[in-house]
């Protein structure tokens, strides 16, 4: 029957996230099964080698069985964190620079306050964190001065060491802050003003190439792309690059394309984000497959109910894609819960993935694990009335 499901491929895009694939199938099995128990469904899980897992389930008391892989670029992201002190502070003038001097900055506090004050967070974080450690140094310094011979001389070194041992002691506790984390993300998307570097730009030939595999399977109902935060965007590029190549027009399957808590407009707002403005453009009127959005208010790291098309300026006549719909978590996780998360933003910005105790439109288990196709499962349902379309962004040029 045309709409639903039996076997689906379900691909995972991370966001910016040096964790291994483990993380995520740990969150799908302890979530899984929570949702499961809310909602009176069956599902079971196994790994099914080091990057993905299998899910059985019985929904609505249909049988599916799903595959879903992670498509890892943990390793680029990892490589960029482990660049040092030095090298951070450097990207905050850097990443500050790019972001004021192209007015993208500006832009971009047009759309929602949330995430363009988890873009200033970190800034201002590690330059109080530097600040504090300058005045243990000066303290050290002056101490020195007034204690040991030849003191205003010794203590310059003795100042300059504690400073620094402070500051990679902020470093190594970042865990509880996430200042360095957050700068580096950042620093990440806007290094090449807005174009993906070489490495990343390689991966993405390699996720096409992976997804084209499933395409082919005549056996499956459904493949699914599923981007999260930066995934979102990339997953946006990966399927350009499928529709140019006649992919998606020659796939046996159903596709669909699940964007979650999108960050699109800082990386498509910046002057040489070309190659995305024309991935975005292009997708928007694709007829072979379905894209919906998902994001929530209530999380302050996305560009919540921002359609990423529009708000870049590059809506084509006959836009067709995303469907924007809201996951209001102030009403899916209940009075208690979020009350409790409200204010943990970072926490927020995963709980897509997560069990919702009052699912409405929007169930990640259903959608992954379900019965219905993406397509199937949001045909009916109109999109959220309080969406963002209208351009924003001042660079508007196409690759």
């Amino acid at each position: 029957m045309q709409g639903q499901v039996q076997r689906r491929r379900v691909f995972y895009i991370p966001g910016f996230d040096p964790y291994p694939p483990r993380r995520y199938r740990e969150f799908y099995r302890k979530e899984g099964a929570e949702q499961a128990r809310i909602s009176g469904f069956d599902l079971t899980m196994q790994a099914d080698g080091s990057d993905a897992w299998r899910v059985e389930a019985r929904i609505d008391g249909q049988d599916v069985n799903a595959r879903v892989e992670v498509l890892v670029w943990s390793d680029i992201v990892g490589h960029s964190m482990d660049q040092g002190l030095l090298s951070t502070y450097l990207k905050v003038c850097r990443t500050a620079w790019i972001y004021i001097s192209s007015g993208t900055l500006f832009r971009l506090m047009r759309l929602r306050r949330g995430p363009v004050i988890a873009a200033l967070y970190p800034v201002v974080f590690l330059i109080m964190q530097l600040l504090v450690a300058c005045a243990v140094a000066f303290g050290l310094w002056l101490g020195a001065v007034h204690l040991l011979p030849y003191g205003v001389y010794l203590g310059v070194p003795i100042g300059a060491v504690a400073a620094w041992a402070l500051l990679d002691w902020f470093r190594r506790h970042d865990n509880r802050v996430l200042a360095h984390y957050l700068m580096l993300d950042y620093a990440f998307s806007a290094g090449h003003w807005g174009a993906y570097p070489a490495a990343q730009e390689q991966r993405l030939s390699q996720f096409v190439d992976r997804i084209a595999e499933a395409l082919d399977d005549e056996d499956l109902d459904e493949v699914l792309i599923v981007g999260h935060s930066s995934g979102a965007y990339m997953g946006a590029s990966v399927l350009a690059d499928l529709m140019r190549r006649g992919d998606l027009a020659r796939a046996k399957p159903a596709v669909g394309f699940l964007s979650l808590g999108q960050v699109v407009p800082m990386v498509s707002f910046l002057p040489k984000a070309d190659r995305l403005r024309r991935d975005l453009h292009d997708l928007s009127t694709c007829e072979d497959l379905t894209w919906v959005d998902i994001s929530a208010m209530g999380d302050g790291c996305a560009f919540a109910l921002c359609d990423p098309v529009g708000v870049t300026g590059v809506a084509p006549e006959g836009q067709k894609w995303p469907l924007m719909f809201s996951a209001a978590f102030s009403r899916t996780l209940g009075p208690e819960r979020w009350k409790r998360d409200r204010r943990r933003w970072f926490h927020l910005h995963f709980t897509y993935l997560f069990a919702l105790p009052f699912p409405e439109d929007y169930d990640y288990f259903r959608v992954t694990a379900g019965p219905m196709t993406l397509a199937e499962r949001y045909k009916d349902r109109p999109p959220s009335p309080s969406c963002k379309r209208a351009p924003v962004s001042k660079f508007r040029g196409l690759l």
